[in-house]
């Protein structure tokens, strides 16, 4: 496999200084921390070292964690290697202590596509890291169920997973609030009796009805009656 040298070479090929300094801004990355690689082209190169016949994730793993591309690249690998779900589901938990920002933790999530296959499986990962009840181990698992499991069906452990939420961090106050958001546009009436009766704090709820309220799939009305549930 790759050195840890020649990966960042090869990423810094491929880099844009603008975009750079635009994503240490809004993702909070210390200045010169981060090479300034796209996205799309950094899921491109993670799908192409996973792919490589030599690729080793527990070498991977050994790589400094001081760029921001490095602890992405780490994460993706983990969603485009092709393991059995067992594999996978240690790897997610190896991978986890890199989840240090909530753009780290969002690309993370996003690239775990094969989890549509073990829904039911790994919603006990889920309550894992709800249980272990960091920023980012709580925001994992919000972002997951929001991504995987907005089905009907599903709600009510929605709904148990958010009441756990330790909304004094901010990106997990901020990880509750997109969810109940997005419930609230895709399953209006559900979603407002969890905001009656939910027990996720009052800052949380504003901030969801605040984000459902942007929405265009919600109505005037909707919108309007979901400004009157907000907390004081």
């Amino acid at each position: 496999m790759k050195s840890y040298l020649e990966i960042l070479d090869e990423l810094f090929l491929i880099k844009d200084e603008k975009f750079r300094c635009f994503n240490e801004k809004i993702a909070c990355i210390p200045q010169g921390e981060s090479i300034g690689v796209r996205m799309p082209d950094l899921r491109n190169y993670a799908k192409c070292l996973s792919a490589s016949s030599d690729f080793s994730f527990d070498r991977l793993l050994t790589f400094p964690n001081r760029y921001f591309e490095i602890r992405v690249l780490k994460c993706l690998c983990v969603g485009s290697f092709k393991v059995p779900y067992e594999v996978l589901c240690q790897n997610i938990a190896r991978v986890m202590p890199v989840v240090d920002g909530w753009a780290v933790c969002d690309a993370f999530c996003s690239s775990l596509r094969g989890i549509r296959q073990h829904k039911e499986k790994f919603y006990q990962e889920i309550e894992h890291y709800i249980r272990q009840g960091s920023e980012f181990s709580q925001r994992f698992a919000y972002r997951m169920l929001l991504g995987y499991y907005m089905e009907k069906s599903y709600l009510p452990k929605i709904f148990t997973c958010l009441d756990q939420a330790h909304t004094q961090y901010y990106y997990t106050h901020m990880g509750a609030a997109w969810l109940i958001a997005e419930v609230l546009v895709c399953f209006f009436e559900e979603g407002v009796s969890y905001l009656k009766n939910g027990t996720i704090e009052g800052k949380t709820k504003n901030k969801a009805i605040q984000k459902a309220r942007e929405s265009d799939r919600l109505t005037i009305e909707q919108k309007n009656y979901l400004k009157s549930l907000k907390n004081g």
